[in-house]
């Protein structure tokens, strides 16, 4: 099982210590607020509810959404729904969409974001993480469109990773994944702030959302997550709030970064850098109880989210003034 963020139980035991500051994960850290669930959310089995698909619809301005597992269920699932391909992933991007390509008869390349243009005539599935994670790093809609078009007039694939999106709607694709061979995940984790409840939504042509259905099995959202999801797609008011909040916090974090010297990269939910010493600044700021994301491999560097408060924040510029000091 591949290495992510939010894995406080593993700080805890390696550090001795619980009083964490968890900026590893790139979540809204004002999640939104869970309305009461009515009792037959525990009771009654959760069929298929076309009331959060048609939610989502709305909310992501995609013409047929698949309500999923999270995101992660489609990642698993889709390199299952073909026979074998050359497929590219880019990189450095999400781990996950690599590891679960890398089976079931498929030859995977990973291309950098600078080489997928010339990637597309002699691939039959391209992944993109956009924007990506954790670089930040994004690709024009209308660049996207291009490539799903070439890739769709011989049966290929492009799938566009949005998780982190929300903050970034103008650029996205999921108006145009009616059109076959064109696949857009979205994850309402991130913006939402609400990774317990294990949602996600896939956007796609009906024939391959219907199969991915069937892989997929019955009964893949729980109750509550639909009770819950359902509210939170639906409030706009609080959406709004949010973009704005999340943008200034994502200006607010760049700046204390380049504060102390770090020119980074990323989204209004995290930023990203190539530090030099990535195994240095992740042990310092895990002594000071402050648990970012290290990257050890592709994407070699430091990825962290946003403080929850002021406290937070305060005790993060400590830690960030320590380690410059040094």
């Amino acid at each position: 099982m591949l290495e992510h963020g939010g894995n406080l139980r593993d700080a805890t035991l390696r550090f001795g210590r619980s009083d964490w500051l968890d900026l590893s994960t790139g979540l809204n850290p004002r999640w939104y607020p869970a309305p009461a669930l009515p009792g037959n959310a525990w009771h009654r089995l959760p069929e298929a509810s076309p009331e959060l698909a048609a939610a989502a619809q709305a909310c992501y301005g995609a013409p047929l959404m698949l309500p999923v597992a999270g995101t992660q269920a489609a990642i698993q699932a889709l390199p299952r729904l073909r026979g074998p391909s050359r497929v590219t992933v880019a990189a450095p991007s999400y781990a996950e969409h690599a590891h679960h390509w890398h089976g079931h008869g498929h030859t995977l390349t990973q291309t950098p974001y600078a080489e997928l243009d010339a990637a597309i005539a002699r691939s039959d599935v391209v992944v993109v993480c956009n924007p990506n994670n954790p670089t930040g790093a994004t690709v024009p809609a209308a660049q996207l469109l291009a490539w799903a078009q070439q890739l769709a007039a011989r049966g290929g694939w492009l799938v566009v990773d949005e998780a982190f999106g929300d903050t970034a709607q103008h650029n996205s694709v999921a108006a145009h994944s009616g059109q076959p061979g064109l696949i857009v995940l979205r994850s309402v984790g991130k913006f939402f702030g609400l990774a317990g409840i294990r949602l996600g939504f896939v956007a796609a042509h009906a024939d391959l959302l219907r199969d991915l259905a069937d892989l997929l099995g019955p009964w893949t959202i729980s109750g509550p997550a639909q009770h819950i999801a359902l509210a939170a797609l639906h409030d706009r008011a609080w959406q709004a709030d949010t973009h704005a909040y999340l943008h200034a916090e994502g200006a607010r974090l760049a700046a204390l970064l380049a504060s102390h010297g770090i020119a980074s990269t990323g989204t209004p939910l995290f930023q990203w850098w190539a530090e030099p010493q990535p195994e240095a600044f992740w042990q310092h700021m895990a002594e000071r109880g402050v648990w970012v994301r290290l990257f050890r491999e592709a994407a070699r560097g430091i990825r962290l989210g946003l403080p929850p408060d002021e406290a937070g924040w305060r005790r993060l510029e400590s830690a960030l003034k320590e380690w410059t000091d040094k």
